[in-house]
Formats: structure tokens, sequence, C-alpha cells
């Protein structure tokens, strides 16, 4: 029997104080993947807005979730990897660290491929 799942640790913003900025990728809205997070008991679907690539190589994702199933979507932080977070889906997209992104057709790109 394996141990229950408890709820992601979120994650504070970047502050100066904190040292050198995170390099920051998003993807098209129309393609963005998506991770799934346990909240109130359940696995709920958290559109990805941007990975932050830090330079002591932590990964934090902005993501968009409805916490509760109350259908009200929060902004929320979290480190990549925990056990409370899952890839739900991946994008077909590459992510721009540059300007806004583009949709782009072709092979699936993992959340783990961004600034690799």
């Amino acid at each position: 029997m394996s141990a229950p799942v408890t709820e992601p640790v979120e994650s504070r913003p970047w502050r100066p104080e904190d040292g050198p900025a995170p390099k920051v990728w998003s993807w098209p809205a129309g393609d963005r993947p998506a991770l799934r997070v346990w909240s109130c008991g359940a696995w709920r679907y958290a559109a990805v807005m941007a990975r932050h690539d830090y330079p002591d190589g932590r990964v934090i994702y902005q993501v968009a979730v409805d916490l509760d199933g109350s259908t009200t979507v929060v902004p929320r932080a979290y480190e990549w990897p925990q056990p409370a977070l899952r890839l739900a889906h991946p994008s077909q997209s590459e992510p721009s660290a540059s300007g806004p992104p583009t949709l782009a057709r072709g092979r699936a790109r993992s959340i783990d491929s961004a600034g690799a």
C-alpha cells in the first residue's frame, strides 16, 4: 500500500533578493501543456501558463487550476516535481522565452523539454 498523496506545496514568487531571475517559458494559449494537481481529494486539471527555470536547477510551473471543483480558476505556482503533480498532457508547440509563442504542429513536447 502506498502513502496517501498530500496537497502540493505552493512556491512563492521570485524576488530580487533570491538571486538571478529565472528564465520564463510560455506556450500559445491554444496549445498549452497541462498538469493534474491533487486538491480536496481529487486530481484537478491545471493549464500551464508558464515555466520558470531557475539557475540553481529548480523548475516552477505557473498554472490555472480549479482547486475545489467550484469552477473558480485561480493561479498557483508549484515546484516540479512533487507527488501531488502529474502530467495531464504535453503541448504540440515549442515554448518561447522571448516573445509570444506560436502554434506549431508536430510531435508532442513534454513539459520537461522546455529550455533543454
